[in-house]
């Protein structure tokens, strides 16, 4: 895998919004989609485009 995933501190700075934020978005099943690994949440920076341009055709 060339891709680095993402941290949640990533993802916060990438989207501009406040870590709790997402912790509260992952919580209710919204944001994009964050995989488990071991103890930490990461994301694939793919999932991440792809659930930002979701968003803009709704």
């Amino acid at each position: 895998m060339s891709t680095k995933l993402w941290t949640i501190n990533d993802l916060a700075d990438h989207l501009g919004v406040p870590v709790n934020t997402l912790y509260q978005w992952r919580t209710k099943g919204y944001g994009p989609q964050g995989r488990r690994i071991g103890k930490y949440v990461r994301y694939r920076p793919q999932d991440v485009h792809a659930w930002v341009e979701q968003q803009g055709a709704a």
